[in-house]
């Protein structure tokens, strides 16, 4: 049964490696910036690869009362543009990460 309980330990220790490895991991995507633009760079929305806005930037020429809707537009637009580049950015290091790992195809880690 020792040998059992070695497996068992050397298997708790692996995991508890990996829980610490992704911890990091996710701190490291809070300092990846990505930019999500819009209306071909009237708006502009800098994020982390964790999804944590950072600003906004919007051109003078859209400060345009009769205008407001389409701003509102292109805010969201560039939000969702930078979602986009921050789930990518956070998928590529995750993917570094856990490249040596035996996972079985398709199977993905709660992060």
């Amino acid at each position: 049964m020792n040998g059992m309980e070695d497996l068992m330990k050397a298997a708790q220790a692996a995991a508890e490696n990996i829980q610490k490895q992704m911890a990091g991991a996710q701190e490291g995507l809070d300092k990846i910036e990505v930019e999500g633009v819009a209306g071909g760079g009237l708006v502009t929305i800098r994020a982390t690869a964790k999804g944590r806005i950072l600003g906004v930037a919007i051109d003078d020429s859209l400060m345009v009362p009769a205008e407001k809707q389409m701003l509102e537009d292109l805010v969201a637009a560039a939000l969702n543009d930078a979602r986009t580049k921050a789930d990518a950015a956070g998928n590529a290091e995750m993917q570094k990460m856990t490249a040596g790992l035996p996972l079985p195809p398709g199977f993905k880690l709660p992060f």
